[in-house]
């Protein structure tokens, strides 16, 4: 099979959509597919065969806004697209912007199928221009979504069902499959490592971002009952990294800021002894699940725009957004009740082999075949 993946934004792997990306490159061509990747200069090593577009820019204003917020957009190069798909036997978009909608276009010209990726809440979009709780700006991202990508789409890879049933409820039923991007086989052999005299600690792994709310820990750290005995340790990197700080310091929380590796994060989640999600808005927590996966109890973020919530066993492992005050409580509830957290951390395992990468990355494959032999089908017919 002969693979066309275009992506707008893929550089450095400290995004879901970058990582998601990478793990479908690699485990195509570790399957022995041929894969073309387009994306722009800033692209991550993806040891497949590169098409590289340059960078868009938008003016000076635009730019530094993406640029504070640690994405760099790719220019839809129409020749280097056409060089790309023109032996492809399916054409696989990542993200319905400009260059996965000129890759859409291009393909169908050419009568290639064409599959996508379903990476992109609106409010992802929206956030950056200060909109992100402005319904009518969320409705009409995902109309523009559609129209420039979507409504072309064969198949449609959705990585959750929450995702699928917020979309089609703004554009009506599509044809798609549910299909989790997975987690990385290391996270499922991680063995809990206890120091002595070390502090109770809290992991939070995400972007740092608004959409994030990494506040919402941090104050509610500094509401507990034994936040003299609390360590944070927020994993990630972003626009909001110097504000984290600040209010940490403010709030006099012991609180560490830094981006890990993998072989690093699966340290980390190793020695911590809670999990907290804050997400606000969330297709789906890879984050989360790599700590569920690595044996973590969590605690998450009961937003209704966030897929996350669903990973919840009971009220015990949810807090209402935005309400610090119960997420402390929470957090007091967790440490004071150690033997109750390990029968949770029993429960979670029962779901755990549902995270499996490879078996994520194989549905991801057939998908990709199926929908080949779909259109082969329906020229011969």
């Amino acid at each position: 099979m002969n693979v066309t993946i275009v992506c707008d934004v893929l550089g450095a792997p400290n995004n879901g959509t970058t990582i998601a990306t990478l793990n479908l490159i690699r485990h195509l061509t570790d399957k022995g597919h041929q894969v073309n990747v387009v994306t722009s200069d800033t692209a991550a090593d993806t040891n497949a065969n590169n098409y590289v577009v340059p960078s868009l820019w938008l003016g000076r204003l635009a730019d530094s806004i993406l640029k504070k917020n640690g994405v760099s957009l790719a220019k839809a190069d129409k020749c280097v697209l056409t060089d790309a798909i023109r032996d492809a036997d399916v054409v696989h978009i990542q993200v319905p912007f400009l260059l996965g909608a000129a890759g859409t276009k291009i393909a169908k010209e050419m009568n290639k199928p064409v599959t996508a990726s379903f990476h992109c809440q609106a409010e992802n979009v929206t956030s950056h221009l200060g909109m992100m709780n402005f319904p009518p700006a969320n409705h009409l991202t995902y109309k523009v979504f559609y129209r420039n990508v979507f409504r072309y789409i064969d198949k449609i890879h959705y990585p959750t069902r929450f995702i699928r049933e917020v979309f089609e409820r703004e554009v009506g039923p599509t044809n798609g499959e549910v299909i989790s991007n997975g987690v990385n086989d290391s996270f499922f052999h991680i063995r809990p490592t206890e120091v002595p005299g070390e502090k109770f600690t809290i992991l939070c792994t995400g972007r740092y971002s608004r959409e994030k709310a990494q506040d919402s820990l941090l104050e509610a750290v500094a509401r507990s009952a034994h936040r003299e005995n609390i360590r944070v340790v927020l994993a990630g990197n972003g626009p909001r990294r110097e504000h984290l700080e600040k209010l940490a310091k403010k709030l006099n929380v012991d609180c560490t800021l830094a981006f890990f590796s993998r072989e690093e994060l699966t340290g980390q989640i190793a020695s911590a002894d809670l999990y907290v999600h804050t997400a606000l808005i969330e297709i789906e927590a890879i984050s989360c699940m790599e700590a569920i996966a690595g044996g973590l109890v969590p605690v998450i973020c009961d937003s209704e725009r966030s897929a996350t919530r669903f990973f919840a066993l009971d009220r015990n492992n949810l807090y209402r957004k935005n309400d610090a005050e119960e997420l402390a409580r929470k957090i007091d509830f967790w440490y004071e009740h150690p033997l109750l957290k390990r029968e949770y951390s029993e429960k979670y395992a029962r779901i755990r082999a549902e995270f499996s990468q490879a078996a994520c990355m194989d549905r991801m494959e057939q998908m990709l075949l199926d929908t080949i032999g779909e259109h082969e089908r329906r020229v011969l017919s």
